[in-house]
């Protein structure tokens, strides 16, 4: 691993420079959130989920020294937080149902929103493999390789589940009357 040496941020980071980790959310936390909101479904458990993340980086600002992508490490430990508070949740009959009612709001009010909510249904719909994918790779605007290093999975595997899930997506919407395209 290259660590810190190539990365100024990462070294600021490690260096424990506040102005560094305000940056580091700057650039991370709505992109952050965007992910957690898509896999978790609701905005109190994904709000939760990225906090802990950079808390979790603050307390262990050591660990970045043998970090050599920096995207990828936050988007994996996201994941990892992501995992544990679904087990949470699953756990819990009150947040389960809350998660119902959540997911079916939309992430952002359109002006076509029966159609987006049609499409946050559809995406619900998927595997959870190939909707981590989706929301790794819309969301949290991250390449193939790095959704594989973060699933564990080879860039082909990560970028068969991105295909897998858009042909679901594509032949859910028009079977609901909405082509992909967004158009009827």
């Amino acid at each position: 691993m290259d660590g810190p040496g190539t990365d100024p941020l990462l070294l600021s980071l490690t260096a424990g420079d506040e102005r560094a980790f305000a940056l580091l959310y700057d650039r991370f936390a709505a992109r952050m959130y965007r992910v957690a909101l898509r896999i978790l479904g609701r905005r109190e458990d994904a709000e939760d989920v990225v906090q802990d993340v950079f808390m979790a980086v603050v307390r262990s600002r050591e660990r970045l020294a043998n970090v050599s992508d920096l995207t990828a490490y936050l988007f994996a430990s996201l994941r990892r937080t992501a995992g544990r508070c679904a087990l949470r949740s699953a756990r819990s009959p009150k947040a389960s149902q809350a998660a119902v009612l959540d997911a079916a709001a939309p992430l952002e009010q359109t002006a076509d929103y029966p159609d987006c909510l049609r499409l946050q249904q559809a995406i619900r719909s998927l595997p959870d493999e190939q909707r981590e994918v989706i929301a790794l790779k819309i969301d949290g605007e991250l390449t193939f390789a790095q959704i594989a290093q973060i699933m564990g999975v080879s860039i082909n595997t990560a970028a068969s589940r991105y295909r897998y899930a858009l042909n679901k997506l594509r032949s859910s919407l028009e079977w609901s009357g909405l082509s992909f395209e967004g158009k009827r």
